[in-house]
């Protein structure tokens, strides 16, 4: 869960800090996109769902490794 945590927390400052410079930069942004419009709620809402779906699962599988260790191996092997 440690891991899970930490990976998570890093997903949601990473996810906000995105999301409010790309508010911020949106009229620059409006110059490059044509068929969408700059501040699309879709857009804003999409991909940071994607990337932290990513960003969770690529946490949640080294969790997911690291639990199935048995805690006396691994205090052997250090």
């Amino acid at each position: 869960m440690l891991l899970t945590g930490s990976g998570l927390r890093l997903i949601a400052a990473g996810s906000a800090i995105g999301l409010t410079l790309a508010a911020a930069l949106s009229w620059l942004l409006a110059r490059f996109l044509f068929a969408i419009h700059a501040t699309d709620a879709l857009t804003f809402v999409g991909v940071p769902l994607l990337l932290a779906a990513v960003g969770a699962l690529a946490s949640w599988i080294p969790a997911r490794r690291a639990a199935r260790v048995d805690p006396l191996v691994a205090l052997r092997s250090d």
